[in-house]
């Protein structure tokens, strides 16, 4: 055979070893997805919904995995999924825990019992929101739909307005996605009022505590600022980057994350990182220590703020994934809100919030503070006129498929937006803050 159709052949045969190579992995990333969501929703929030059909997971750009197939066993509470048979990948839910990706059983909780229901929060709606709170439910462009779930709105510390979609009530716990790194950013603080952990802290996980090892000046503010200096893709877009495999590949997200090398010196550069939310968790875990660890969210912050629905899932190594996997009710994150919106008092050490609300410098325009965002993302209407309106201390958590909160302490106001816009920008966030703030009084 003549070289060139040597080489030809050897090109092609190693291109074909990689494109399937790359095809399980991912595959397997897609099976873990669709499992854990589908397990998520049908045993945490308790939504009706059809394993093989529901938008969660066939909707918009998830259309592909509709070849994958689910299966449900409703009295085991598991959610199995594979691709023609191949990479089948398993969610488990447990009482207290929700959700978890697992390739082995998964340990019972360790004295688990249900939470009691929080204090209602008053009520005093206002009829002058109705127009802008029966539009955020509305369509109006099918071919990007916007799927808005619930919507709550506090102001002074009651229900002003809220909404919810069919299928969906005030007791129906949905995931918050990304919201979920504020609420860490809050239990963290808890620590720090403890004496657990302070901001200046570095040689914080034995990982990074060799002589040698740059990463052991990764300081505690540094994480919380998302200015870790460490090598972490967030591109949701690519099947294979960190986050994704991450949150879908890896038992121990925390691991994942803690074992990826620098790329910046630590303090140096800000860079959006869901993996140094989840270094955090390890090291919550570490502090509070693992007798304790299990029911500390709920004991040091659900359970105060009467957060009674809230669900944050561990891995399969028993960490909490801190970034993305925290489930409540629109009216209980909400309550979240309502503590950062009081400057969070009584639960927070003095100053947290403000903290939590100050620039980072190394951030593009101050754009984020400390596990809070300042400014809203140009998907959500972030650079409209209608976010050039709202008030310099307006605070957002944000998370996947445009779920919202936002806290406007100078208007005591608490905003919650849940739903499934696949396609973010069908939601325009800056514009709903400009309806609800021209109807509400200052």
């Amino acid at each position: 055979m003549p070289r060139p159709l040597i080489l030809a052949s050897l090109a092609a045969a190693f291109a074909a070893v990689w494109g399937f190579r790359r095809l399980r992995r991912v595959a397997a990333i897609a099976c873990a997805y669709k499992a854990k969501v589908l397990a998520s929703a049908l045993f945490v929030s308790g939504l009706e919904i059809d394993p093989q059909s529901a938008p969660e997971i066939s909707g918009e750009a998830y259309r592909l995995m509709r070849l994958f197939r689910a299966r449900v066993d409703r009295e085991r509470k598991t959610a199995t999924v594979s691709f023609f048979g191949l990479q089948p990948r398993v969610a488990a839910w447990r009482p207290g825990l929700g959700a978890t990706l697992t390739r082995a059983p998964l340990p019972a909780p360790r004295a688990w019992r249900p939470p009691a229901r929080g204090a209602a929060l008053p009520v005093a709606e206002r009829p002058a929101l109705a127009p802008a709170l029966d539009a955020a439910l509305a369509e109006p462009a099918p071919d990007r739909p916007r799927r808005t779930r619930a919507v709550v709105v506090l102001q002074d510390g009651a229900i002003v307005g809220e909404r919810y979609a069919p299928g969906i009530s005030p007791d129906t716990p949905l995931n918050g996605w990304s919201m979920a790194k504020s609420v860490t950013g809050a239990l963290i603080g808890t620590l720090v009022g403890r004496g657990k952990l302070g901001l200046a802290d570095r040689r914080l996980l034995p990982q990074w505590s060799g002589p040698k090892d740059p990463r052991g000046e990764i300081s505690l503010e540094d994480l919380l600022r998302m200015r870790s200096g460490l090598k972490f893709s967030e591109a949701y877009s690519d099947p294979l980057s960190d986050v994704t495999r991450m949150l879908f590949e890896s038992c121990d997200a925390a691991g994942f994350a803690a074992s990826r090398p620098l790329e910046a010196a630590p303090g140096a550069v800000w860079k959006y990182s869901s993996g140094s939310t989840n270094i955090l968790s390890l090291i919550a875990r570490r502090a509070v220590g693992e007798e304790d660890y299990p029911l500390w969210p709920r004991r040091a912050l659900f359970e105060p703020l009467g957060m009674s629905s809230a669900v944050f899932e561990p891995d399969a190594a028993g960490t909490f994934v801190g970034s993305s996997f925290l489930f409540a009710t629109a009216r209980d994150w909400a309550r979240f809100g309502l503590l950062y919106a009081r400057g969070g008092r009584a639960l927070l050490p003095d100053g947290w919030a403000a903290f939590g609300a100050s620039p980072t410098p190394q951030a593009p325009d101050g754009r984020y503070g400390a596990h809070w965002w300042r400014k809203l993302s140009k998907e959500l209407g972030g650079e409209t006129p209608a976010a050039a309106r709202l008030a310099p201390d307006a605070l957002h958590a944000l998370g996947h498929e445009g779920q919202c909160l936002t806290v406007v302490a100078s208007r005591r106001l608490v905003v919650v937006r849940l739903g499934l816009s696949i396609d973010i920008t069908a939601w325009d966030h800056a514009a709903f803050l400009a309806e609800l703030l021209d109807a509400l009084p200052a």
